[in-house]
């Protein structure tokens, strides 16, 4: 059978990132994409022009109509923008017996704000306590933690104030800092640094949502944590070497890159 991965997320209405996003990295990762959509947005390739949040019982009733007949093998978590919102998918994750990768969205690339600064408490008491894989990346260690990463030396210290909010594991992207794109993964006794060749493109939104369904896709395949990052990571970084232009701005990884490099990818 093939496993069902579910994405509580936003709307991109360009298509880079967020729920497109996700389903296409589903659907190239071979498994069964599914969405509960938690904000719609008006967003192309030069920033949000704007965003409107649905209300809790819609994405509640999204999440029990999809996990309660169908089921699922994994979870993941993008754009989440209000505390009742963030409360009430930590609930539903909870209650939901699969793996759950929990990427903390603050900002988009362009740099608009996805949460509001009052969910931030609710993200680090609720949501973060419920994930198998928390994925920050630097801006938002620095927004959920305090803690500033200058160079790889930092990372070990974000990764434990991560940790010190309850997920299993966390996966901090170093992909900010200069030098090789770098991640490291960690449980708070077991380290994986991943590593991979920077590529010069600036078309890369939709990364941070991308690797996240990544990781649950092979999640739900029944791949480890560490397992599924090291593969979400080869995905990626493909996905970004052929990142490509959309309209005037930043245009989005390419999540098709496998089926055009060839069956032997």
């Amino acid at each position: 059978m093939i496993p069902n991965v579910l994405t509580v997320a936003g709307s991109d209405s360009g298509g880079g990132a967020g729920i497109q996003a996700d389903l296409k990295t589903m659907l190239a990762l071979g498994v069964h994409g599914m969405s509960v959509v938690t904000a719609v947005t008006a967003q192309n390739s030069l920033g949000v022009q704007g965003a409107w949040e649905l209300p809790v019982e819609a994405v509640r009733a999204q999440y029990r109509s999809v996990v309660d007949d169908i089921g699922v093998q994994a979870v993941k978590t993008g754009m989440l923008a209000s505390a009742e919102l963030v409360e009430a998918v930590a609930q539903l994750i909870a209650e939901t017996d699969a793996p759950a990768v929990i990427d903390p969205v603050g900002v988009s690339k362009h740099g608009d704000a996805l949460l509001a600064a009052s969910a931030l408490d609710s993200v680090r008491t609720k949501l973060l306590p419920v994930a198998t894989v928390a994925t920050p990346n630097l801006d938002e260690v620095a927004q959920i933690t305090g803690v500033r990463v200058e160079s790889e030396a930092d990372m070990r210290r974000a990764a434990a104030a991560v940790l010190g909010y309850g997920p299993r594991w966390a996966l901090i992207k170093g992909g900010h800092l200069p030098g090789d794109a770098v991640d490291l993964l960690t449980d708070g006794s077991e380290e994986h640094w991943l590593r991979a060749p920077r590529h010069d493109n600036r078309h890369t939104h939709g990364t941070g949502c991308t690797l996240a369904s990544a990781i649950a896709s092979q999640l739900a395949k029944g791949q480890s944590v560490p397992e599924a990052v090291a593969a979400a990571k080869e995905y990626v970084t493909g996905a970004v070497a052929t990142g490509f232009a959309l309209g005037g701005g930043i245009g989005p990884v390419d999540h098709g890159w496998r089926f055009r490099a060839g069956p032997e990818r």
